[in-house]
């Protein structure tokens, strides 16, 4: 049997794009990595590429574009979610208009002026997404600023209208006392 340095198990062996967990429990934090398919999730791998954490808001990315680029470009098979990450960072977008240069559809100067264009709308979006957020923050906390002074005046109006009430029942108990005292004082002569 010859044995040689590529056996069937190499020939065999396809490479994933695949997330590598790392961070504590509850609070995940991923590494984005090429690997052998049959390797550990957090085992072997041949090389990274970026890192994922889902914690932030929005996720935070830092992907090199470059090796990642040519790891789909070889043929890396991503998973699922590193698929989505890819194509949020424009990484099959830019392989799609290198197949369309490639087949001569357009030059490269026009692929990258497409690319930078999508790259440029997303910024936008992102900074509009952002802004938006923090006018309804605002406008959030303005109606409760409004409500919670609603709330005050109500709650000062029936403040009010104990005092007064209280202040009336407290005039009308001294006048009732003042009356006793001037009908006391007026019957008092009358018995002498």
């Amino acid at each position: 049997m010859n044995i040689s340095p590529t056996n069937d198990k190499q020939l065999k062996m396809s490479t994933k794009i695949r997330l590598q967990r790392h961070g504590r429990k509850n609070y995940a934090f991923y590494s984005i990595v090429i690997a052998d398919a049959n390797a550990p999730r957090d085992g072997r791998f041949t090389e990274k590429i970026g890192t994922y954490n889902p914690n932030t808001n929005p996720a935070t990315v830092d992907l090199n574009f470059e090796r990642a680029l040519y790891w789909v470009q070889v043929g890396a098979q991503p998973t699922d979610t590193v698929r989505n990450i890819l194509s949020d960072e424009g990484v099959y977008l830019k392989k799609h208009l290198l197949g369309g240069v490639k087949k001569g559809a357009f030059d490269e100067a026009a692929a990258d002026a497409k690319f930078a264009a999508w790259k440029q709308e997303k910024e936008n979006k992102l900074v509009a997404a952002q802004n938006k957020k923090a006018q309804d923050k605002k406008a959030q906390a303005a109606e409760r600023l409004a409500a919670e002074k609603k709330i005050n005046e109500e709650i000062a109006k029936k403040v009010a209208e104990k005092k007064a009430a209280e202040a009336a029942a407290k005039a009308e108990a001294e006048a009732a006392k003042a009356a006793e005292e001037s009908a006391s004082a007026e019957e008092t002569p009358a018995e002498a």
